[in-house]
């Protein structure tokens, strides 16, 4: 079977009637720098700037940067950027789907093979726009990170040096600084990022001049996004190849829905008319409604259930939605817990989260939760644990199910191995994988070396696992009862397994 790339475009195909099929996109300049190669900005961005282009509003084309060391920038050069992207969802009450080729990605590369020419497209005075999402963990400071690194170790690193380069080559000319969109799902990605990069030229004492160049030149937007991508279809992977006719590696599914959540000045929606496409795009003063309700609710319940339901055998969102045991937890997450501990509008927070629980039955999204777990360290601490806290303050009580989520959440790291960022462990299904970040990595590993198989040890398993304020950005060994009851659910999923300790415990 033929792989997907630009020569198939060219020499008339027979494409099904059923997929939409541009030309391939020859010629454009590239105003786009991304980095992160992965299915969401696949599915997401990507797919938006190959919607301006259909409409002839953007005439551009994105090179994908490679964030980290393992990636897909060889298949992505190997079918010339493009992909398939499938997308199903409710349109008018009805189940529809939606086949595309996506071209606007002109090529990718990798940062640590190819990080000279990264930089060098920092001298490309075509590009405007930076896209990032290296998840909730990409955009932190590393003080160990250093310029002259191969490339620098953290992505505001790899920022600041792309910068630098620009800022050198155009000698500091205003025009020339660029639009920064993140897509990492933490509170002010945008203003965080930039305080990072600032950080990082004063660390390396890059002159002043820099620094102001990119405080006033350079626009760092705070941005949400929100389209559930479940990713590569690899249950029906061979049955749509048939299908389509064609081998595409890197083919995408994605939902629907879509919406794009951007806090900036009106003039930059000019430079990026999504509207104009017909895009859900909103330009807003203040996004923080949006991302609150987004981050917590959907973000958050996907969080909370997935270990625990990974745990018990539940596989996919869908499977747990429609679960007697898992989607009773779900749904009570969300309005008795959840919902609960924000301060903004109920029913429009009801609403957005029986829309969110619509979106998880689609029978055509199969999301698999052990791809919601990559990197679910960072993610408790972004998503769940603010609801905690929340409720907490409002409630004067700790929310049962969402504590609970955190002692299944250390379970899944008790017994396995480390290597790099891959964590190996056991399931009542078998053995699994998941990669997090090295340092939470060792963080669960040491959390589990106090447990000497008594239930005073495992209050120590507990106590030292909310003590880290590095990982949790505080101490919550103060929140009253907190310990004991994480060393409750953590005793009973230990002895019966987390759906027995979800009926024994929650009812």
């Amino acid at each position: 079977m033929q792989p997907l790339n630009k020569i198939l475009l060219r020499k008339g195909f027979p494409f099904p009637s059923n997929l939409e099929v541009s030309e391939y996109p020859e010629g454009l300049p590239e105003r786009v720098i991304q980095f992160g190669e992965g299915n969401f900005l696949r599915a997401f961005v990507d797919w938006m700037f190959h919607r301006l282009n259909k409409e002839g509003l953007f005439n551009g084309r994105v090179v994908v940067v490679q964030p980290l060391p393992q990636g897909l920038v060889d298949k992505l050069n190997e079918q010339d950027g493009l992909y398939t992207l499938l997308l199903y969802g409710y349109q008018e009450g009805k189940l529809v789907e939606k086949r595309e080729i996506i071209g606007s990605i002109s090529r990718a590369l990798n940062s640590y093979t190819q990080w000279e020419e990264v930089l060098a497209c920092a001298t490309n005075p075509d590009l405007e726009f930076i896209i990032s999402n290296t998840t909730e963990a990409g955009i932190a400071y590393d003080p160990e990170d250093r310029l002259e690194l191969n490339p620098p170790r953290s992505f505001p690193g790899k920022i600041t040096a792309f910068l630098y380069r620009r800022f050198q080559h155009f000698q500091g000319d205003p025009p020339k600084g660029m639009i920064l969109l993140p897509c990492e799902l933490i509170d002010r990605n945008g203003d965080n990022l930039k305080r990072i990069v600032l950080q990082l030229a004063q660390d390396w004492g890059l002159p002043v001049e820099f620094r102001e160049w990119v405080d006033q030149y350079n626009l760092f937007l705070n941005t949400l996004v929100d389209r559930v991508v479940p990713g590569y279809p690899r249950d029906r992977a061979e049955m749509l190849a048939q299908e389509l006719g064609y081998r595409d590696d890197l083919m995408v599914v994605g939902e629907l829905f879509h919406l794009w959540v951007i806090e900036g000045p009106e003039e930059i929606k000019e430079k990026l008319p999504f509207h104009r496409a017909g895009l859900n795009v909103i330009w807003t003063s203040d996004l923080t409604p949006y991302r609150t309700r987004k981050v917590r609710i959907l973000n958050g319940i996907h969080t909370a259930t997935a270990a625990p339901a990974f745990l018990a055998g539940v596989d996919t969102v869908r499977e747990a939605v429609e679960h007697p045991v898992w989607g009773s937890f779900m749904k009570e997450a969300i309005f008795e817990e959840i919902i609960p501990s924000m301060d903004l509008d109920m029913e429009m927070l009801k609403e957005f989260a029986r829309e969110v629980l619509e979106r998880f039955r689609n029978p055509y999204i199969i999301h698999y939760w052990q791809s919601i777990l990559l990197n679910t360290t960072s993610k408790y601490q972004t998503r769940v644990l603010p609801s905690i806290l929340g409720y907490l303050e409002r409630k004067g009580a700790l929310p049962l199910r969402l504590v609970f989520s955190l002692a299944a959440l250390a379970y899944l790291f008790k017994e396995g191995k480390i290597s790099g960022r891959k964590f190996y462990g056991q399931r009542l299904k078998g053995e699994f994988t998941l990669e997090d970040d090295p340092k939470a990595l060792a963080f669960w590993q040491e959390a589990w070396e106090k447990y000497q198989g008594t239930e005073g040890s495992l209050c120590e398993v507990a106590r030292f696992i909310l003590r880290r304020s590095d990982i949790w950005g505080q101490d919550l060994t103060p929140l009253p009862g907190l310990v004991d009851l994480l060393a409750r659910y953590l005793g009973i999923i230990m002895s019966r397994g987390t759906e027995a300790a979800l009926a024994a415990f929650l009812g």
